[in-house]
């Protein structure tokens, strides 16, 4: 059996026909935001229905999609999508309409958390959380291999728990939330205050123009045995970890799951990050795993196609 898995992005839209969690093809669309919801999953239609004449006389018992914003999985309706500009959009019922195929929808971010729990780096492990560190902070909570979502399928939003009352403000309305430290934005926001502090830091070396600052910028001056760049880098792997032990503290899962851009850094960011949150979980016992997302750019089609995969089962 074959489904269909779709990855709403603010930019462009991804599908791809999968297997058993391998993509066999592929397609993608720009995203047209300002043309409306409609002409957008008129797109989306548009990808599948190519989708389907690549796969010839497969069958494709559905199609799976992962979206942006607070999701009800249940209804199939997107309530907000703030970079879609959409609001209370009945996105599976007008996807199932317009392809013919049974269409369930829920949460970009447990679409991919999903696709790491079953095929990437969290196949091995019957409870884990995923956390892409992005622009914000996305996550996903698997639970006996079942996604957890929460009452109308809106929990799950880590990147919105405080972490330092009164602090950063954060993109929700709220200060000091986790996703306002340990986000990819938020270590560019720390990056730049650094480098004004700091005229003489090879952060300039680096990156002559500070509006060109980007996640990696602070690991590339850290090379060069940069002190202010150590510091910001210190102070991120610190607010990261805090979060990641409130995670371990509340649900205790088997193993978290690092996904983003920022985590193409590998064992310069995990191993002080496993070395902090050891010291700072409560209780003895064995520790949490962590470990980078293998599925990388592919989890959302993976994990949004398992969506249906594991309800035909």
């Amino acid at each position: 059996m074959y489904q269909i898995g779709i990855d709403i992005g603010g930019t462009s839209v991804k599908a791809g026909l999968v297997k058993e969690g391998r993509i066999l093809s592929w397609k993608s669309v720009e995203t047209d935001v300002d043309a409306g919801a409609d002409k957008v999953i008129a797109d989306i239609a548009g990808l599948v229905n190519a989708l389907k004449d690549d796969a010839g006389d497969k069958v494709i018992t559905g199609v799976g999609i992962g979206c942006p914003g607070a999701v009800n999985s249940c209804s199939g309706v997107v309530d907000q999508a703030y970079n879609l500009k959409w609001e209370y959009v009945p996105l599976g019922e007008k996807m199932q309409r317009l392809t013919g195929y049974p269409t369930r929808v829920c949460n970009d971010a447990n679409a991919a958390a999903l696709g790491e729990a079953k095929y990437g780096a969290g196949k091995t492990y019957k409870s884990s959380v995923f956390i892409t560190i992005g622009t914000g902070i996305g996550s996903g909570i698997i639970i006996d291999g079942r996604l957890f979502e929460g009452n109308q399928s809106k929990g799950a939003e880590i990147g919105h728990v405080v972490i330092k009352s009164g602090g950063e403000p954060c993109t929700c309305g709220r200060r000091g939330c986790f996703e306002a430290y340990s986000s990819a934005t938020a270590l560019i926001r720390d990056t730049k205050r650094a480098m004004l502090k700091n005229k003489t830091s090879k952060l300039w070396e680096v990156c002559p123009d500070i509006d060109n600052v980007s996640g990696k910028t602070v690991f590339d001056a850290m090379l060069m045995d940069d002190r202010a760049a150590k510091r910001v880098f210190k102070n991120y792997i610190t607010m990261l970890g805090e979060g990641l032990v409130n995670i371990v503290n509340a649900l205790r899962p088997e193993a978290i799951i690092l996904g983003g851009g920022v985590c193409a850094q590998g064992d310069v960011l995990l191993t002080p990050l496993k070395k902090y949150v050891a010291q700072y979980a409560f209780g003895e016992g064995p520790h949490v795993g962590i470990h980078t997302a293998t599925l990388k750019n592919d989890a959302g089609i993976i994990g949004a196609a398992a969506l249906v995969a594991w309800a035909d089962n």
